[in-house]
């Protein structure tokens, strides 16, 4: 069977490993007969693979006189991890605020009020949210071959926000099913009349 080539992940990882197993600085045209033997990396990607990973500052990079050398230490990109860890975290106390005011939010519209533009704040809301949490799943995947602690951290953080979208979908259902008993509205008329989309569903 045809061997499978490497992904752009993988080959970023193993072109960090380069750097720490050698501690050495490096210029590009070492690297391009490095990388292909002892990586598995074909010469062509290298200076792809190596600018992404100085564009993400995992990776230094200096011009003496004509020629360009490039070098990475295990500290400098465990404390670029820790920082990505922080931007995340900073984000997802952002999300917990924005949870809590739709919750209140939510349980003040169980209520009987009727305000189909608060539904539809509540539910766009819901949407950012989500999109949000897709972002950061994003971000856990783009560090999956890091480090595997950060990595599981960031994971059980996805989780909260996973939680906490269906319990505001939950509770979207539930104003929708009281509205019903109350009006004898029929559910697509619910849906229609609120701006609440057809699809609406728990995440799995």
């Amino acid at each position: 069977s045809k061997k499978k080539g490497l992904s752009f992940e993988e080959k970023r990882a193993r072109m960090m490993e380069i750097f720490f197993e050698t501690k050495d600085v490096f210029q590009l045209k070492d690297l391009e007969k490095i990388a292909p033997k002892e990586k598995g990396i074909t010469s062509m990607s290298v200076k792809e693979i190596l600018q992404s990973l100085v564009d993400d500052g995992m990776v230094d990079t200096d011009r003496i006189g004509t020629s360009n050398y490039f070098w990475a230490f295990p500290s400098k990109a465990l404390h670029a991890r820790k920082r990505k860890l922080e931007e995340l975290e900073s984000q997802f106390a952002e999300s917990s605020q924005k949870k809590e005011a739709l919750q209140k939010s939510i349980e003040k519209s169980k209520i009987g009020r009727e305000d189909t533009a608060e539904r539809a704040a509540l539910l766009q809301e819901l949407a950012t949210l989500r999109q949000k949490k897709e972002q950061l799943k994003a971000e856990i995947d783009k560090y999956r071959e890091c480090d595997p602690d950060v990595v599981e951290e960031m994971r059980q953080t996805n989780q909260v926000a996973k939680e906490a979208a269906n319990r505001w979908t939950d509770n979207i259902f539930s104003i929708k099913s009281w509205a019903k008993r109350k009006f004898g509205f029929e559910e697509s008329r619910i849906d229609k009349g609120f701006g609440i989309p057809e699809d609406l569903d728990y995440i799995d």
